[in-house]
């Protein structure tokens, strides 16, 4: 039996997802990770938060609504001996991220960032979408109290366009999944670090992050962050983190298993207790690099675009190369060559002919 009103509500939420419509689904999953993401900074919604995601996933009201009354909840509640400050933000936030996760609009630049940043934090923090002016340090308990070299406030805006103009140049094509998941992990990594806010650089940086891997036309499984928020801030940490005479060097193993289970399906075991420092770092890279039997079948060897198009066939098996094109973001000449490469791969078949058919997945992801 759920002992409280979060656990029965994290119950109707998986419902939704399995056994709702489609537009059910994908506001649910939104708002599971809307109030995931507020642990990263130990922050805990109100039961109200609750009722209003709910009504807004039945489509009793719109987002804009659900917004509306979250802020009258609180603009009702002066003092402060009615509300601890955590909840608001927890609440507020919340509703923001699961409006953006719903909009189907992005541009890959600092600007996006930024302006992600503004409508998150706006009236919660002083400076919402503003950089911050000075350096700062944040002791993390993944780092036994210690904190990351955070860029310093003077270099932001030219670390962030060197980085943004690198990753624009790179190119994913034909990188097998393992070698695009190190490179997102790297990229990932690399724009946390400099940590361009006062506050909310985690939950602006998730938010950021998936709308940028959706891009790529690739079914970005939201659950995951929704689920290991904390692992996920505890990870970027350790990636930007060195003491040397420790023994202890930055690294993005666990960020790339958290990617793994993101994009790939992969079950790799999301345990914060095996990012820590202090814990025996040969032991927690091998768990880190177990993963399930099931997903290690042929997907090494797959690029993200053919994981991708696996995965619309997967939902859609009569889908034509139009539809997957519409489904992926790619061009029909493009799909078209892929289908024909991942047949001559093994990788997909075509039954019954053209006009008929249905596609067939020959692997497991």
């Amino acid at each position: 039996m759920p002992r409280n009103d979060h656990e029965r509500w994290q119950i109707d939420l998986e419902e939704y997802i399995r056994q709702g419509e489609p537009e059910q689904s994908e506001k649910s999953t939104a708002w599971k990770t809307a109030i995931g993401l507020q642990d990263v900074d130990g922050l805990k919604t109100s039961e109200y938060l609750l009722e209003t995601a709910k009504e807004h996933i039945e489509g009793r009201i719109d987002i804009k609504t659900a917004q509306k009354r979250i802020q009258s909840y609180y603009e009702q509640r002066q003092s402060r001996t009615e509300i601890e400050e955590g909840t608001k933000e927890a609440d507020v936030v919340s509703a923001r991220i699961a409006e953006l996760l719903g909009e189907r609009t992005f541009q890959f630049s600092p600007a996006e960032w930024k302006t992600i940043h503004k409508r998150l934090f706006k009236d919660i923090f002083p400076h919402a979408g503003e950089y911050r002016t000075y350096n700062i340090t944040k002791s993390e308990w993944v780092l036994n109290g210690e904190t990351v070299l955070y860029a310093s406030a003077d270099s932001i805006r030219d670390t962030l366009d060197y980085d943004f103009g690198q990753e624009k140049q790179f190119s994913y094509e034909g990188l097998s999944d393992g070698d695009t998941v190190k490179h997102i992990a790297k990229f990932t990594s690399g724009i946390w670090q400099i940590h361009p806010f006062c506050e909310g650089n985690t939950r602006s940086t998730a938010v950021f992050i998936i709308k940028y891997l959706k891009t790529f036309g690739f079914s970005v499984n939201n659950e995951i962050f929704a689920e290991n928020s904390w692992y996920f801030r505890n990870s970027l940490a350790r990636a930007n983190y060195n003491d040397l005479g420790k023994g202890i060097s930055a690294t993005t193993i666990y960020l790339e298993r958290f990617f793994e289970n993101l994009l790939m399906g992969y079950q790799n075991e999301l345990k914060n207790r095996f990012i820590h420092v202090d814990y025996r770092e040969q032991s927690a890279i091998q768990s880190a690099k177990a993963s399930d039997s099931k997903s290690q079948n042929g997907t090494m060897k797959m690029t993200l675009e053919e994981i991708a198009i696996i995965k619309v066939l997967q939902e859609e098996p009569s889908a034509t190369q139009k539809r997957i094109a519409e489904l992926t973001g790619k061009s029909e000449r493009t799909i078209k060559r892929r289908t024909v490469e991942m047949q001559e791969k093994g990788l997909i078949r075509r039954e019954n002919g053209k006009r008929n058919g249905r596609w067939e997945v020959l692997v497991k992801l």
